[in-house]
């Protein structure tokens, strides 16, 4: 199979769900003896860690959509590698890669989306030099065709995670804590925006009869503060960034995943993953991750008290949550990061054969 020269384009100034997949992507593509090449801006936790890790990097300030002066440079980045393709990872990638192209019409450029919501400009950002869209969830593929564009131009290649190849050893949150050994530790993990449903956390405190409340404790694995925190009453300890992530995500009991909206839901997957059981509401690709009542809890969206009620249970019943974690830890084993490298490499090859 040919040796491909791709390069990745990439405007995220934070790590989060989507500079991760260009990560993994990038250094699996490299692993199966291909030449990747990644723009990022520079300073960002992706370029930095693709420095790291030996990957071909270039840093480029990314402005805005249509910065003139950064699709220039992306141009001359792909003129000097050769490229045989252009894939763009994030909306303002996929502005700057279409003027970086303009005239350039051997290079395909390959789009991947990674939200659930209908594009908007499809006319103008979704035209015919997309040589193809990679959807990252059937979800996402279904709002992409709701916005007017073509599902014969979309293929789906889920998300993928770097599955743990060892015995991962769980942090003790309890012992950090000094919380007593019948507390049960529930855990948040990603961005703590709005759209991934922090703000309810308040409401499902309240929701939580005192059984539940009184052996409860929340862990927020993510965003920028650090600290002590209380969620109606229950307590809880806000540990900010973590760069290594397993361990401290196999040491909680409990992943609780309020997001009102998700592309696919690779903190998910983590969780799954180290054998921790997962309560979410059924969203986006969710549906296609976890299998209620198998590797995990779905509640209908935006139903907190039907959240409150899985979240009770899995509380004060030890042996669900047993049963559930074995099931999710099997689960995971679907999402590996070489198979979505290989789904996307596959697309790669698809679009070059014309």
């Amino acid at each position: 199979m040919k040796r491909l020269r791709v390069v990745h384009v990439d405007s995220g100034a934070s790590w989060r769900g989507g500079q991760r997949q260009a990560f993994l992507l990038a250094t699996g593509l490299r692993d199966r003896g291909h030449e990747p090449l990644l723009i990022g801006v520079p300073h960002s936790p992706l370029v930095d860690r693709a420095r790291a890790a030996g990957l071909a990097v270039a840093a480029t300030r990314m402005r805005a959509d249509w910065d003139f002066r950064a699709a220039q440079k992306i141009r001359a980045r792909v003129r000097a590698w050769n490229a045989d393709l252009v894939h763009a990872h994030d909306a303002r990638s996929h502005a700057l890669s279409m003027l970086a192209l303009l005239g350039q019409n051997r290079v395909p450029l390959i789009v991947t989306r990674r939200v659930p919501f209908t594009p908007r400009s499809a006319r103008l950002k979704y035209g015919e030099r997309i040589a193809r869209f990679i959807a990252i969830s059937h979800a996402v593929r279904i709002a992409m065709v709701d916005g007017g564009i073509d599902g014969e131009r979309i293929d789906v290649v889920h998300s993928g995670i770097a599955l743990p190849t060892g015995t991962v050893t769980p942090r003790d949150w309890r012992g950090e804590r000094g919380w007593t050994e019948d507390t049960v530790v529930l855990g948040v993990v990603g961005a703590m925006t709005a759209e991934k449903g922090v703000d309810l956390l308040e409401s499902l405190g309240n929701h939580l009869p005192e059984a539940a409340r009184s052996r409860a404790r929340i862990v927020m694995l993510g965003g920028a503060s650090s600290g002590s925190a209380s969620f109606a009453g229950i307590p809880g300890w806000r540990a900010g960034f973590i760069a290594d992530i397993a361990p401290a995500v196999a040491g909680l009991d409990v992943l609780i995943h309020p997001s009102r909206a998700e592309g696919l839901g690779t903190a998910v997957l983590d969780a799954m993953a180290v054998g921790v059981p997962p309560l979410a509401f059924a969203v986006g690709g969710l549906t296609e991750v976890i299998e209620d009542g198998e590797s995990g809890i779905l509640v209908p969206a935006g139903d907190v008290t039907a959240f409150a009620g899985a979240c009770t249970r899995l509380i004060l019943e030890p042996e669900l949550r047993d049963r559930l974690g074995k099931g999710a830890a099997g689960r995971a084993q679907s999402f590996d990061a070489l198979e979505m490298t290989k789904g996307v490499e596959a697309v790669y090859h698809r679009v070059l054969r014309g």
